[in-house]
């Protein structure tokens, strides 16, 4: 019986991955193997022991001691894409409030309507329009900078608009690139696509590179009076940067899913509480996908969507299979066959990946090893974490 500890509320369709006659999952759990949360923020002490891997119902993972979690062995998961077309959906949202003053139009209505009789009202409308005119983003130029599952799927809805679309992604993956319409143009760095760009959108991940990626030198790249749209992490902008490129008027609008107290209030920003992904269809998506991860993780110790460990999947032969994290130095994977040669046990399959610092190997054996192997694994110097798995499909 696995044991699966939850935070935060996780959608039922999640939780009815898990096969009840293999799994006790509750908020309150005893010995955990696996945790599922959402936004909890979880530090290190909290995790107990016996859990060996972690799954996020959602894309980022700065909730999550990542680093520390990697040091005891323990994968992290989370769901990419899984959120992307309600993210998607939020861009373009965004990108139409920029354009027109809606929001401002819808107010005054509210405000200057209320009790008017219909000729009255039509005197309102008629007189007070004129003040929330906009543009239109047919025509325009959207620069995507990230070209990942949101960002290629902004690209798209930009050119279903009507929009030329620019598009920069150095680590543009294989999958992510025949993803993208062909009618992107890709550029080759960030200061061509600011120049040329009426709308930039960031759908980034925060690492060093990124971490405060438009600062106050790329801001002299931006097209006077463009758009930046970040629905993406709040840390890849400079927030001083920001505001003084709003009071210049080098940006005539911020539209962030990011408040921060020094822009409330600001007639060319648009501040939304990080809605992002706030939608029952991507909450769904997401726990579908991360349930789904951890059976497999824990059943048959593949690993898909890890931001820690390798991706990895063996297809299950043998009587026994061996999961095994190990640091990443050379003479691991030999001191570890040694142990099973002398004892035996002939391997039927097996697989080996590393990622950073950290090796992960899964070994299927031809017969149910004796109980103390797995203590003489650990034994390892640079072995961190070893388990069994049995394959109950024999």
């Amino acid at each position: 019986m696995f044991k699966v500890l939850t935070y935060n509320k996780i959608s039922v369709k999640g939780l009815e991955r898990f096969p009840r006659e293999s799994y006790e999952i509750a908020s309150e759990v005893g010995h955990p193997d696996a945790i599922l949360l959402r936004s909890h923020k979880l530090t290190l002490d909290a995790i107990p022991a016996t859990v060996k891997g972690i799954g996020r119902a959602g894309a980022g993972v700065n909730n999550i001691p990542v680093a520390d979690c990697t040091e005891r062995g323990l994968v992290v998961f989370n769901a990419p894409g899984a959120n992307a077309n309600a993210v998607k959906e939020l861009v373009v949202a965004g990108l139409l409030m920029s354009t027109r003053d809606i929001l401002g139009g819808i107010n005054f209505i509210k405000r200057e309507g209320h009790g008017l009789d219909e000729a009255a009202l039509h005197k309102l409308v008629e007189d007070g329009k004129k003040q929330f005119a906009g543009t239109e983003l047919a025509g325009k130029t959207l620069g995507v900078v990230g070209l990942g599952a949101i960002g290629s799927l902004v690209a798209e809805t930009g050119l279903v608009l009507g929009m030329k679309v620019l598009g920069l992604d150095p680590a543009l993956s294989v999958d992510a690139a025949w993803r993208l319409p062909r009618d992107v143009e890709r550029v080759e760095n960030m200061q061509t696509l600011l120049s040329r760009s009426d709308y930039v959108t960031l759908h980034l991940p925060v690492v060093e590179a990124t971490h405060n990626l438009v600062n106050k030198e790329l801001i002299e790249s931006f097209k006077s009076g463009s758009v930046l749209l970040n629905f993406s992490r709040e840390k890849l902008v400079d927030t001083a940067a920001i505001i003084a490129a709003l009071d210049s008027e080098k940006l005539s609008g911020y539209m962030t899913d990011f408040p921060i107290p020094e822009l409330v209030g600001r007639d060319d920003v648009v501040l939304m509480p990080h809605l992002g992904a706030s939608t029952a269809e991507a909450e769904e998506n997401c726990a579908i996908m991360v349930a789904g991860q951890l059976i497999d993780f824990l059943e048959h110790g593949n690993i898909r969507n890890s931001v820690n460990f390798p991706n990895i999947f063996l297809e299950r032969s043998g009587v026994c299979r061996l999961a095994i994290c190990n640091r990443n130095v050379p003479k691991m994977l030999g001191q570890i066959l040694s142990v099973l040669a002398d004892r035996n046990l002939n391997v039927d399959d097996m697989i080996n990946k590393s990622r950073g610092d950290i090796a992960y190997n899964l070994i299927d054996i031809e017969q149910d090893p004796q109980e103390d192997l797995i203590a003489e694994l650990k034994a390892i110097d640079g072995v961190i974490s070893a388990r069994t798995l049995a394959n109950n499909n024999i």
